[in-house]
């Protein structure tokens, strides 16, 4: 909140808390035994999530860079004065000043970052209200001059300002695009995406309802099928739904009733239960082929926009009670999951570089998966991301005014209380997979 004593400083902004990370989907359904809790297992959970840690911290601090980079790229469009880009939080460990006089800083906690623009000394990201601006602005002139404060974030046109904050979690969604367009052209894409290319059992789910090797689905559930992730998470979301789909055989459509079985699978690990959705067949695009720049770029924009897609059917099915979210993961999954990535790269036999080579875009794709997360959660109208900002400039801009500044309070401490809250299950859902969870309760018990 703006100083009473009309100091004439400016809230922060594009401050990232550390957010719940996006499931990483399989290429093919794998069934695994469960964790057997014995030490061999227990030691190997914690050791790879040992290995993951600083794997980890350099993808988030790239998501991070980013995202405040795409606030303050637009906020230099718009020649806003700027004091600090940090990456991380707490105790600087590097700066420097440019020319323009803005502070970069790499911080001790690199799980999250700001730009802080010129003149603010809060934490809260709140707006200024009608009588706070008039008095930041008479302080501003009287120490820099007329029309100075004109440089300032808050006496910027409301719809820069919408576009200085929108440009976040933007930045996220054009890195995911240009990684996976990057990835399409490095290791080739298959022309037929969503093409059944084995059949796991003979007498499996899939078998059971008339689907063949060579069958391409065209529609799950109504919904269409541009990539093998899309029939593998619409098909993993249906444990046990009787389920229509449109598969593609000789040149014909053909309309078939799947149930997928409710299984425990893993994608990643076999220390990481998770139940869902099996057809026991393999999926696979087809043939790759290398496609062109603007093919690739077409591509990792069509991923984008599925992984979006399928956060938000996930969340829907949520508040539907078709699942009970037991898949959202928060830092200590993502950082397991990392590990588990990088354990199975170092395992492939391979020469160091293949596999350093191999690690590098493994990493970049998980990576891009993260960052659709940050980006869409980051556009959640809730006070304290952006897309709560965005929600106070568009009242802003319709009612001609700020939003009072009393009002604004209530609704960044709702929003630190949810964010919290969101924070502590998917928490409770990473420690409830280690196990520890069980192992604590069995003290007491």
């Amino acid at each position: 909140m703006m100083s009473r004593k009309s100091s004439g400083r400016m809230p922060r902004r594009g401050r990232n808390w550390p957010l719940p990370g996006a499931m990483r989907a399989g290429r093919q359904e794998r069934r695994v035994k469960p964790p057997s809790g014995s030490n061999g297992t227990k030691y190997g959970y914690y050791m790879t999530f040992l290995l993951g840690i600083i794997p980890f911290l350099l993808v988030i601090s790239l998501i991070v860079t980013i995202h405040e980079l795409g606030h303050f790229s637009v906020a230099r469009l718009f020649k806003t004065k700027i004091e600090r880009f940090s990456v991380g939080f707490g105790p600087v460990i590097w700066s420097k000043r440019d020319k323009n006089g803005v502070l970069w800083c790499l911080s001790a906690l690199p799980l999250g970052g700001y730009v802080k623009f010129a003149g603010d000394e809060h934490v809260s990201s709140m707006s200024p209200d009608v009588e706070e601006l008039e008095a930041a602005k008479q302080a501003i002139r009287e120490r820099e001059g007329p029309n100075a404060e004109k440089a300032y974030f808050h006496f910027k046109p409301v719809w820069q300002r919408f576009l200085i904050v929108l440009a976040g979690p933007m930045a996220n969604f054009v890195l995911s695009i240009v990684v996976f367009a990057a990835v399409f052209m490095i290791v080739g894409k298959g022309m037929e995406p969503g093409t059944i290319m084995a059949l796991r059992e003979a007498n499996g789910p899939g078998a059971r309802s008339g689907l063949k090797v060579g069958d391409q689905f065209v529609r799950i559930d109504g919904r269409e099928v541009k990539s093998s992730e899309d029939v593998i998470m619409l098909i993993r979301m249906r444990p046990d739904e009787a389920t229509p789909v449109q598969v593609r055989r000789d040149g014909q459509v053909v309309n078939l009733t799947v149930t997928p079985e409710r299984r425990l699978i893993s994608s990643v690990s076999e220390h990481v239960p998770t139940y869902g959705g099996v057809l026991a067949v393999a999926i696979g695009d087809g043939k790759p082929r290398t496609p062109w720049p603007h093919e690739a770029l077409w591509l990792g924009t069509q991923k984008t926009i599925g992984v979006l897609d399928t956060t938000l059917t996930y969340i829907g099915r949520i508040f539907t009670g078709k699942e009970n979210g037991d898949q959202l993961s928060g830092i200590i999954g993502m950082t397991k999951a990392t590990g588990d990535l990088t354990a199975e790269v170092a395992s492939l036999k391979a020469t160091p570089g293949q596999i350093a080579f191999n690690w590098f875009l493994t990493m970049l794709q998980m990576a891009a998966f993260i960052s659709v997360g940050i980006g869409f959660v980051n556009l959640l109208p809730v006070p304290v991301l952006d897309g709560g900002h965005l929600v106070f400039y568009t009242y802003e801009a319709i009612a001609r005014r700020p939003l009072n500044a009393a009002v604004q309070g209530l609704g960044y401490r709702f929003g630190l209380v949810a964010l919290l809250g969101l924070m502590l299950f998917a928490t409770w859902n990473d420690l409830n997979r280690t196990g520890f969870i069980k192992f604590f309760g069995g003290l007491f018990s």
